[in-house]
């Protein structure tokens, strides 16, 4: 008896396997005969061959184009920031410190005073004239101005770059100083407070990976005219006060 039960077992394993490499064959060769056979069916039926597999699209890069911004700049430099010396001297009398008289007196009035000197949305020129503080209000409002150019040139599709600080506090010093070489130079600066604050207009820093590849080039004036609304912006939201300077090629504004 367990000799027959071994034989019926090597004869079902045997069977079992000719059965199914003959199911198989069978298989393979309809497959070869009618390929259509081996199309997929719905995906109701839950079933999906690699004949079916989504094939990648070819992307037409016009119809994916974002729409920038247009530039609009201002009209009128003058008129858009018209405000005068004697009018952000008030506002420096009302949010600046007691005028520092050099640079040791800046440097001990570090708990009115931040320092500006680096600043992933500006860049601030070597300073021969002036120091790198600012009263934290002021500070708010040059980093606020940096970000909101950045803002704006990414949505107008301009290349970043990075506006650029030529004047900051000055010390009673260094007025002394400009005065000596420049009798036009007023003695009541609004430098002094920690208020005021220039930004060229006619040169920026382009932002630029030096491993990557070189950014197009961006004329000054389009980049001018970015900024301009920009600061026309922050200038109708009472955030300061600007006047626009042709000599010095700057916007002088004081915080407000």
């Amino acid at each position: 008896m367990p000799e027959k039960r071994k034989l019926f077992m090597r004869l079902t394993k045997k069977t079992y396997l000719l059965g199914f490499m003959a199911v198989v064959l069978l298989l393979a060769c309809i497959r070869w005969t009618f390929p259509q056979v081996a199309v997929a069916r719905s995906v109701e039926g839950g079933v999906r061959s690699e004949n079916t597999l989504a094939k990648p699209k070819i992307v037409n890069r016009k119809s994916v184009n974002r729409k920038y911004h247009k530039i609009r700049s201002v009209a009128n430099y003058a008129v858009a920031f018209p405000d005068t010396n004697g009018l952000q001297l008030t506002a420096a009398n009302r949010w600046g410190v007691t005028p520092v008289a050099n640079r040791e007196d800046a440097e001990s009035r570090k708990r009115e005073l931040v320092y500006v000197g680096a600043n992933p949305y500006y860049h601030v020129d070597p300073l021969y004239s002036s120091i790198p503080y600012l009263v934290p209000r002021a500070a708010v409002l040059l980093q606020d101005i940096g970000q909101a150019f950045f803002d704006s040139l990414y949505v107008k599709g301009v290349p970043l770059h990075k506006i650029i600080v030529t004047s900051v506090l000055r010390s009673q010093e260094d007025v002394a100083k400009l005065r000596r070489r420049n009798g036009n130079a007023t003695e009541n600066s609004c430098h002094l407070y920690g208020t005021t604050f220039d930004i060229c207009y006619n040169r920026y820093k382009t932002v630029e990976n030096p491993d990557g590849p070189h950014r197009r080039e961006v004329r000054n004036d389009t980049l001018k005219w970015v900024l301009s609304e920009v600061l026309r912006d922050m200038r109708e939201q009472d955030r300061c006060y600007i006047k626009y300077e042709v000599k010095q090629g700057c916007f002088h504004m004081t915080v407000r």
